[in-house]
């Protein structure tokens, strides 16, 4: 029982990282990432910080893919879901986040010569017409006339990110230790991120400070960040990968619950179909390839 709480936690706060981000939009993108992984970075320092320095050579040797795994699943991942939530709503960027599971193993074909299945196929194809109907909601002609949002087209950048990021993680995380190395992922990205986000607040304007603002911050580098990483390795530990990852799956369902109640969203039932096409295919891609699609949030800062 206790591992169902958790899992069901990390997918509230995995949904309140879309939420707060829509919310809190009136901060530019770069700043946002920046301040979340500021916090992210402050906390993680006491977790990650002896292992870090431990295993230091180790991460010196395989510096190559750390960049890699840092610069597309910490640092600019969470950029373009928070860009493209200035522009679409927040339902759309949660389906669109959910099928990045079958968006890295259509990926993982080409890159790693990974071989699938045919259901894997259906599953890719069946994600793929769920997240158009959602996108388009159900006017399959916007595919042709230049309808799609802006939104829609940064969410496209934040899953080649993520499954990137993902493929990597695949491949290199297992060489690392695990809270060392979101530490250090998370710090080297505040690094790249600071001169970008000042180049922001010049252009831009930094945000005006106010408590909601803070209180939205302070959520994304802590909750997201931070205690569903904790939380969702803790129900690894005790239900499993496959069973775990399960979960993540009803990451748009609790989004779109959380922006009709809280940000005002409508439901459509084009969205609920849609919806329910993507779980469907990322269940089907997810057969014998579950360790890919778990890792969606087994390393991640969500």
């Amino acid at each position: 029982m206790v591992a169902y709480i958790l899992m069901i936690w990390v997918v509230i706060f995995y949904a309140g990282n879309i939420l707060v981000g829509k919310a809190v939009n009136e901060v530019p993108p770069l700043t946002m990432s920046f301040f979340r992984l500021v916090i992210a970075f402050v906390l993680l320092l006491p977790i990650g910080v002896r292992s870090t320095w431990e295993h230091r050579n180790v991460f010196l040797k395989h510096k190559k893919p750390l960049m890699v795994m840092t610069l597309t699943g910490v640092c600019f991942f969470n950029v373009f879901l928070y860009a493209a939530l200035n522009y679409t709503t927040a339902t759309k960027v949660s389906v669109l986040e959910a099928s990045i599971p079958a968006a890295t193993v259509f990926l993982s074909a080409f890159l790693l010569k990974e071989r699938l299945h045919k259901i894997q196929w259906a599953g890719v194809f069946l994600s793929l017409i769920g997240a158009v109907c959602v996108v388009t909601d159900g006017k399959w002609i916007m595919l042709f006339n230049g309808g799609w949002n802006v939104g829609d087209t940064l969410m496209i950048g934040a899953i080649v990110m993520w499954a990137v990021y993902s493929i990597s993680v695949k491949k290199y995380m297992h060489l690392f230790p695990q809270y060392g190395a979101v530490m250090l992922m998370s710090g080297i990205s505040v690094v790249v991120l600071f001169p970008a986000a000042a180049l922001e607040w010049y252009f831009v304007s930094m945000p005006a400070w106010n408590g909601q603002l803070i209180t939205g911050l302070l959520y994304l580098g802590i909750f997201p960040s931070v205690v569903a990483l904790i939380f969702y390795n803790r129900g690894v530990e005790l239900l499993g990968p496959s069973k775990a990852s399960v979960f993540l799956n009803f990451l748009p369902v609790a989004t779109m619950i959380g922006a009709y109640l809280w940000l005002g969203e409508p439901i459509t039932f084009m969205q609920l179909f849609g919806v329910g096409v993507v779980i469907c295919g990322v269940m089907m891609t997810a057969r014998s390839f579950g360790s890919s699609v778990s890792e969606k949030s087994k390393e991640s800062l969500g």
